[in-house]
């Protein structure tokens, strides 16, 4: 008897397109559980599934360029998070708070505009785009707010720090870092410094040092996209591809036959 021939190959892809979502959420609390990271320390379910608040800078300096290629900052900020957003979205609920978009003295530009909310990415990007820097930074005051969104006292909660300067309206971050990690502590800090011209680091990494989180300095727009990946997404589940398949020996003769 022939074999029965028929193409396993796009029959799994069509299975697979189906079920993407849900294989998604399971491979990576499967893989978080058993794979380590490059520094050798495991990455914890809750680590990049539980709530995030990304905290936007918007203040005056935001909005000037680099002397090189004449790119405002935040034009480089918001391309990133078009890279990486709708990447993380899907497997965690993301909100955002914006601050220094007032007038050049206002510390309280302070603004939640998005709570925690699943499949974030549409949502969040159009809020992202619509932001026009112009003030001073509030930062320390954002983070707090960012953590009392997240219900920090009684959850896991991330919150993401993206500036390209200092506190400018009086905050104490690292006093206020110690603080929250005190009465919460399953919280993590993470700060992105967006450096162009100046070597070192930003003062405001000591809330990532307190509270266990990254503190990443980038300079260029794949340095930033690298930096969302690792503090909003799961690193080990992109690295990891699938093994080559193999052909089946009814297969092989099923292509036999079509050649005659």
């Amino acid at each position: 008897m022939p074999p029965i021939c028929f193409d396993p190959v796009a029959l799994f892809r069509n299975r697979l397109s189906s079920a993407l979502p849900a294989l998604r959420l399971a491979s990576g609390i499967i893989l978080l559980a058993a794979f380590p990271t490059a520094a050798g320390d495991t990455i914890a379910e809750g680590d990049c599934q539980n709530d995030a608040m990304i905290v936007f800078d918007a203040s005056g300096s935001m909005g000037t360029t680099d002397r090189t290629l004449k790119v405002p900052h935040i034009a480089r900020v918001k391309q990133s998070m078009a890279h990486v957003v709708p990447e993380v979205a899907p497997l965690r609920r993301l909100g955002l708070i914006v601050y220094g978009e007032g007038e050049y003295n206002d510390c309280n530009s302070i603004e939640l505009r998005l709570k925690p909310t699943a499949g974030a990415a549409q949502a969040l990007l159009h809020a992202v785009e619509n932001i026009n820097p112009r003030g001073r930074t509030p930062l320390t005051d954002s983070v707090r707010l960012a953590a009392e969104t997240l219900n920090y006292t009684s959850q896991h909660a991330t919150v993401v720090l993206l500036t390209d300067g200092e506190e400018t309206c009086g905050g104490d971050p690292c006093k206020m870092a110690a603080a929250l990690k005190k009465t919460g502590k399953g919280l993590t800090i993470h700060v992105i410094g967006y450096r162009t011209e100046t070597s070192g680091y930003f003062t405001t990494r000591c809330m990532a040092d307190l509270t266990g989180g990254h503190y990443v300095s980038v300079s260029s727009e794949d340095e930033l996209v690298e930096a969302l990946r690792k503090t909003l997404g799961c690193p080990n589940i992109s690295s990891l591809a699938p093994a080559p398949a193999t052909t089946p020996p009814q297969r092989q003769a099923c292509l036999r036959n079509d050649r005659h």
